[in-house]
């Protein structure tokens, strides 16, 4: 394959079929399903760090990124013989006009909710769900913790298992922190681990009735740390210390400072 002022999906396609052909890329020719699993979590995470970015060049290379990776799972089915990527698109139109029957049906929807409403009744007439715990139970296991805490107690929701708003999420919240503490003044590994657990299920739930993902939010309060770590250390070194010389006390001082400092300049 030469490289060319303009690709199709076929040119790509066949780029992968050589790649692993016998005479191929000797790392792509032994890759299965389970070996390249986690490289669609990592690209698709990265489409997300592009938008975040709002930088459309970072953009549409990342989703190349992610693009081949259906193509790479489309040959490895080829080979296999249990699917091809002509498979992989009968499936998905399908399902965009079997789950938009508001637009292909005689479904209504008269605004995004409904929308929503509509496309999880589908979901679940497609892969037979019949119950509450099975709908909980389809939410996969291999999603971030958060995310899949946060599909779970929605789906519970909607079996009016839920509280009736955010400050009674919260009080929910304040009971798991309690019971925490109760643990660790136990000195209990397993307790400690449970509770934990169900502080940070209780804090998912919260997440939800603030309308935020708390994935996402716990990654932005990640980003904030290591900026402030950042300005805290910089700042020591404006003072001729060295950050890790000093004491905690210190260095809790630094850190209101740079804190007060990003409270200002937001204002």
């Amino acid at each position: 394959m030469q490289i060319k002022d303009f690709y199709t999906i076929e040119d790509l396609l066949k780029i992968m079929e050589e790649l692993r052909a016998e005479n191929g890329c000797p790392w792509d020719k032994v890759q299965t399903h389970d070996s390249i699993k986690y490289c669609a979590v990592e690209e698709a995470w990265e489409v997300i760090d592009a938008t975040d970015r709002k930088d459309d060049s970072m953009l549409k290379n990342e989703l190349g990124d992610l693009l081949m990776q259906v193509v790479f799972h489309a040959q490895i089915g080829k080979e296999d013989g249990s699917f091809t990527f002509d498979d992989v698109l009968y499936e998905i139109c399908n399902k965009l006009i079997t789950r938009h029957s508001h637009v292909f049906g005689n479904d209504v929807a008269q605004n995004p909710d409904d929308v929503l409403g509509i496309w999880e009744k589908n979901k679940e007439k497609e892969k037979n769900i019949t119950s509450y715990t099975e709908s909980l139970k389809d939410v996969p296991k291999c999603f971030p913790a958060l995310l899949r805490a946060q599909k779970v107690s929605k789906r519970a929701a909607k079996a009016g298992f839920d509280w009736d708003n955010v400050n009674d999420a919260m009080a929910k919240l304040d009971e798991e922190v309690l019971e925490l503490k109760e643990a660790i003044a136990s000195g209990n590994q397993d307790d400690k681990f449970e509770e934990f657990g169900d502080m940070l299920f209780a804090a998912a739930n919260v997440s939800r009735f603030l309308e935020t993902e708390s994935e996402l939010a716990l990654s932005s309060a990640t980003d904030k740390f290591i900026r402030r770590f950042s300005a805290m250390e910089k700042l020591a070194e404006s003072m001729g210390e060295r950050f890790d010389h000093l004491s905690l006390e210190k260095q809790e001082d630094l850190w209101q400072k740079v804190k007060l400092s990003e409270t200002r300049s937001n204002e």
